[in-house]
C-alpha cells in the first residue's frame, strides 16, 4: 500500500473515530473551535483594515481577545449552534450564525468606543465578515468530512421522474447519504436542459450513453403515475440495459414521513405484468360482511389473510379468524388487532376443518352469517405425494364445512377454488374439483345457505409463487429455474383477488362457479428473463455461455400442466362486475354423491392411494391421471406391512400437517 492510500486510510479511520463520538463530546469540540475562530477573526479584520501582518496599535486593544470569547460563546450557543446536528446541519445555520455574530460585533464596537482606545470604525464589520465565513465554512467542511465518514462511497444512480417528481426525488437523494443522482430522465421535453440541484435533465433516449459515460449502474423509477401500461413501457425499455433498477418511494409518503428517499425497494412484481386496476363495487364489498359474522377458514394463508384484511376494512361485526397452523393464526392475529381495536370483535381460532364438531360448534356459537373457506393444500407436489392427506383436507375438509354451514343456518359460503380444477392432471387440482361438486351437490338439493365457488389463477406473492423463488435465486447467482419453456400463468395481485373473491360471493344465488377475468397470460421464462435483466445481470447464453445468470428448464413436475384454464364445458356468463364471469358446470347429483364421498373417507382412513386414484377418476372423468408417475411414486407400497397401509392418518399428527 502506498503512502497516499495509507494517508486516506488514516484518515478515513480518525473521521470514523470522530463521528462515534458522544454528541456532548462533538459539542465541546464546537466550542473549542469558536473559542479559536472568534479571537482570530479579530486579528484578520485589523490585519486586513492596516494592510500589516502584526499591526501596530493592535496591543492597546488586547482585552478584546479575551471578552470576544466570553461573549461569543453564549451567543452562539444562545442562537442555536450546537443544538445543530453537524452532519445534517443545512444553510439554516448560516443564517443562525449570522444573526449571533451580528450582535456581537455591535457589542464590540460599544465596547471599543466606550473605552477610548483606537481602533478602525471598520472593523466591527470585518470581523463579522471574516467570523461568519471562517464558522460557517469550518461547519460546512465538518459536515461533508463526517458524512463522508458516515456513508463512504454514495451509490451514483440515474433518476428517471417526472416533472415535480423526478425533481423533488433529486433534492431529498442530493440531501441524502446513500445515492449520488448524476443524471434525471424526464420525458416531458420542455423540461430538457434543465438542472436541478446542479442535475442535468435528460430524454430517455441519452439513457444508454449516460449510464455508459457516468459509470452508473443504478436505475431509480420515481413515478407518480397509476398507469400500470405507461409503467410497463417504461421497464420494458430499461430491461434490455446493464442496470439494476429499483423503484423509489412516492412523495406523499416521503413528505407524510411514512417514508425516506432512500427506502427504495424492488421494481413490484404487478408492474411487469401491467394490469389495471378496477376500482371495486362497493355494494357487492359489502353485502355479506358489513354488520355481519364472518368466517374465514385458513385464516392465515396468502388468500385468506388477505380476505380478512378486507373484511375488516367493511365494519363486520365479527370475524373468526380460523386456522390450524398456530405460528399463521398468531402473526394474522397481532396484525389485524392493531389495526382493528376496539372496533370489530376479532376472534382467533385454533382449528381443522376436518374436525366436525368443532366446526358446527364455531359456527352456531359466534352466529356466523358468510364464510369464506380458503383453507387447502394448494402446493402441487407436495399434495402429489401427500395424496390421502390433500384429498381429505381439500374435499372432504370443505364438505365438512359446508354441512356445518348448512346445520348453522348460515346465509352465504364461498369456496376459494383454483384453475387447477379445470381438467386436472393432479391430485391436488382434483382434490379441488371434487371439493366444487360437493359444494354444487349440496347447493342444488338441501337448506337455505347460498354456495358458490370463485375459481381464479396465480396470485402474485404468494407462497409457493415463482416470483420470490426467482429473486431469491437472483440473489445467490442463479440458476433461476423454470420447469419449460412454454409454461404459461396467468397472475393477479392478491389483494385484487381476494376483493373479486368477495364481490363474486355477494352476487351468488346458488350452485355458480365465478371465474375471475386473469388478464393476460404470462410466459413463465420471460417473467424470469425480465426479473433477471431488472436486478442489473444479464441472461447466460446457453450457447455460447456469455452471460451471467443461466435460465435453467427442469421439467414439468407430476401433475403440472403448461397452461391453465377456468371453464370445463360451459360459456360463461357476464355479470354486474367486469372482472367476475358466472359458469353454471355439470355436476353429480347429492345421491350419486354422497356414497363415492364415503368411499373416499374410507380409503382416507386407510391411506389406500390407488383406491383413492381410482375414486378420484370416477368423480372426475375428465381428471388425466398420470399412471406411469404414480405408479412409480407408489409401488414401493407392495409388500407393505399391513400396519402401514391400514392405520388411519391423523389429521392432527405431525406428518400430515401442512400449512392452509
Amino acid at each position: 500500500m502506498g503512502s497516499d492510500a495509507r494517508l486516506m486510510v488514516a484518515t478515513k479511520n480518525i473521521l470514523n473515530d470522530l463521528a462515534g463520538w458522544p454528541r456532548h463530546r462533538k459539542q465541546l469540540l464546537m466550542v473549542v473551535t469558536d473559542a479559536l475562530i472568534l479571537p482570530l477573526s479579530i486579528w484578520a479584520a485589523f490585519s486586513l483594515r492596516v494592510g500589516d501582518l502584526w499591526p501596530e496599535g493592535i496591543e492597546a486593544l488586547w482585552w478584546l481577545f479575551p471578552s470576544v470569547i466570553l461573549l461569543g460563546i453564549p451567543v452562539l450557543r444562545f442562537a442555536g449552534l450546537y443544538r445543530e446536528v453537524t452532519r445534517h446541519a443545512g444553510s439554516r445555520i448560516v443564517g443562525q450564525a449570522a444573526q449571533a455574530l451580528a450582535f456581537i460585533a455591535l457589542a464590540m464596537a460599544t465596547m471599543i468606543l466606550f473605552s477610548r482606545d483606537w481602533a478602525p470604525r471598520s472593523l466591527p464589520v470585518i470581523f463579522f465578515l471574516v467570523a461568519l465565513g471562517l464558522i460557517a465554512g469550518a461547519r460546512g467542511i465538518a459536515r461533508a468530512l463526517l458524512r463522508s465518514a458516515a456513508i463512504g462511497v454514495r451509490e451514483r444512480v440515474i433518476v428517471w421522474g417526472e416533472g415535480q417528481t423526478g425533481q423533488r426525488m433529486v433534492a431529498a437523494l442530493m440531501n441524502g447519504q446513500r445515492f449520488r443522482p448524476m443524471a434525471l430522465i424526464d420525458e416531458d421535453r420542455s423540461h430538457r436542459g434543465a438542472r436541478v440541484r446542479g442535475i442535468s435533465v435528460h430524454s430517455p433516449e441519452e439513457l444508454p450513453t449516460l449510464l455508459r459515460e457516468r459509470g452508473v449502474e443504478h436505475l431509480l423509477l420515481a413515478l407518480e403515475t397509476t398507469d400500470k401500461a405507461k409503467r410497463r413501457g417504461i421497464l420494458e425499455r430499461v430491461t434490455q440495459l446493464p442496470v439494476t433498477v429499483r423503484s423509489a418511494p412516492s412523495m406523499d409518503d416521503i413528505i407524510a414521513g411514512r417514508a425516506n428517499a432512500e427506502d427504495v425497494r424492488e421494481v413490484p412484481i404487478e408492474d411487469l405484468l401491467g394490469r389495471e386496476p378496477v376500482p371495486p363495487d362497493r355494494g357487492l364489498l359489502e353485502r355479506c360482511v358489513r354488520r355481519k359474522n364472518v368466517l374465514v377458514t385458513g385464516a392465515g394463508g396468502s388468500i385468506g389473510s388477505e380476505i380478512c384484511r378486507q373484511v375488516l376494512m367493511l365494519a363486520p361485526s365479527r370475524l373468526v379468524l380460523l386456522e390450524r397452523s398456530e405460528h399463521a393464526l398468531y402473526q394474522i392475529e397481532q396484525e389485524l388487532r392493531a389495526i382493528a381495536g376496539d372496533r370489530v370483535e376479532l376472534v382467533a381460532l385454533l382449528a381443522n376443518v376436518l374436525d366436525r364438531d368443532r366446526m358446527e360448534r364455531t359456527m352456531r356459537s359466534f352466529a356466523i352469517d358468510t364464510v369464506y373457506h380458503a383453507a387447502a393444500f394448494k402446493h402441487v407436489p407436495i399434495v402429489e405425494h401427500n395424496v390421502a392427506e390433500g384429498i381429505e383436507n381439500n374435499a372432504l375438509g370443505t364438505l365438512i364445512a359446508a354441512e356445518a354451514a348448512l346445520a348453522a343456518e348460515v346465509e352465504t359460503f364461498v369456496l376459494i377454488s383454483t384453475d387447477k380444477a379445470v381438467r386436472p392432471t393432479s391430485v391436488m387440482g382434483a382434490s379441488k374439483r371434487l371439493a366444487e361438486l360437493t359444494l354444487q351437490a349440496i347447493a342444488h338439493s338441501r337448506g337455505r345457505t347460498v354456495f358458490s365457488m370463485v375459481r381464479f389463477g396465480n396470485v402474485l406473492g404468494s407462497s409457493g409463487s415463482v416470483v420470490p423463488l426467482f429473486r431469491e435465486q437472483i440473489a445467490s447467482g442463479g440458476p433461476v429455474t423454470v420447469t419449460h419453456r412454454d409454461v404459461i400463468r396467468y397472475f393477479m395481485t392478491i389483494p385484487e383477488a381476494a376483493q373479486l373473491v368477495m364481490q363474486a360471493g355477494a352476487m351468488a344465488e346458488g350452485g355458480e362457479v365465478f371465474l375471475l377475468d386473469m388478464g393476460e397470460p404470462v410466459r413463465i421464462a420471460d417473467l424470469a428473463e425480465r426479473m433477471i435483466r431488472l436486478s442489473g445481470h444479464t441472461v447466460r447464453d446457453a450457447a455460447t455461455g456469455a452471460g451471467e445468470i443461466e435460465i435453467r428448464f427442469t421439467g414439468l413436475r407430476p401433475g403440472e400442466k403448461l397452461f391453465e384454464e377456468l371453464l370445463i364445458e360451459a360459456d360463461a356468463e357476464p355479470t354486474r362486475h367486469q372482472r367476475v364471469r358466472k359458469a353454471r358446470e355439470g355436476s353429480m347429483a347429492w345421491n350419486d354423491l354422497h356414497p363415492l364421498l364415503a368411499r373416499i373417507e374410507l380409503a382416507c382412513r386407510s391411506n389406500d392411494v390407488p383406491s383413492l386414484l381410482a375414486l378420484l377418476q370416477s368423480a372426475i372423468p375428465e381428471y388425466a391421471r398420470e399412471d406411469l408417475v404414480h405408479d412409480h411414486l407408489w409401488e414401493a407400497s407392495e409388500g407393505m406391512p399391513a400396519k402401514a397401509t391400514s392405520e388411519r392418518r391423523d389429521p392432527h399428527s405431525s406428518e400430515s400437517k401442512v400449512q392452509s
